[in-house]
């Protein structure tokens, strides 16, 4: 299988830790190997951390995709993963490419939904707070089963020293398990990999977002939903042109 990892972010250190994440959850998680092709946006914030930054970056992720998944590309993927917490433009992707996309909060809330019947997402940011009680809103999951936490530093610092983050989430995770949370979800590309470190001090389990991502890209098979068809555009570039040009055909 040939996934591509897409990070939201313009961070390029943050899609090399994506990838070495990747790489080492892979056999850990006891998935098929598959190739993994990290892929950075191309215009954007270099952490999103606001709502701005979040509509940006949901052009960033279609035009990216339309560079490297696009119908007149002769690379091809059997899955897209917008390895991104927010997961900026997830489901106008699904409207246009000829393969199946995933998200990282989406496939963290139901991995970790079937763990337990309330569970927190905590990440890095007080402003993704409300963003993601939103997030999970907008899937029918309110704030009695879906709890969601944000630590001080944005995720791009917590991915700049990672160890230094560790005892702030899991003071965070442990307090989200004391309110009733029965599985922690740390959710954000910069968190990713931190999960193992943060668990033996928290009293329930404690899922890395990435690994919930990879484990639904790489463990099933879904059908691809019907192209929308798109009213024409311009000013867009011609990779995104011609995508949605075609996402009828």
């Amino acid at each position: 299988m040939r996934l591509l990892l897409l990070n939201g972010n313009t961070d390029p250190a943050i899609t090399g830790l994506l990838a070495t994440r990747a790489a080492e959850a892979i056999p850990r998680l006891g998935l098929a190997p598959a190739e993994i092709v990290p892929v950075t946006a191309p215009f954007g914030a270099h952490y999103i951390s606001t709502r701005a930054a979040v509509a940006v970056a949901g052009h960033a992720v279609l035009a990216a995709l339309a560079e490297h998944v696009g119908r007149d590309n002769p690379r091809r993927f059997d899955a897209a993963l917008i390895a991104c917490f927010g997961e900026p433009g997830i489901e106008a992707a699904r409207e246009v490419l000829p393969i199946p996309v995933f998200g990282m909060a989406e496939a963290s809330l139901a991995a970790a939904l079937a763990i337990a019947p309330r569970i927190a997402l905590l990440t890095g940011g007080a402003l993704w707070v409300p963003m993601l009680e939103e997030f999970a809103l907008l899937r029918g999951h309110g704030r009695d089963r879906v709890l969601v936490r944000g630590v001080a530093p944005t995720g791009d610092m917590i991915a700049r020293d990672p160890d230094g983050a560790v005892a702030l989430l899991a003071d965070a995770a442990a307090e989200a398990a004391r309110d009733g949370a029965g599985a922690v979800v740390l959710g954000g590309a910069g968190l990713a990999g931190l999960a193992g470190k943060v668990a033996p001090s928290v009293p329930v389990p404690v899922l890395d977002s990435l690994d919930c991502a990879l484990a639904a890209a790489l463990g099933s098979a879904p059908g691809v939903p019907p192209r929308v068809v798109q009213a024409p555009q311009i000013g867009l570039s011609g990779d995104l042109a011609r995508l949605l040009a075609g996402a009828h055909a």
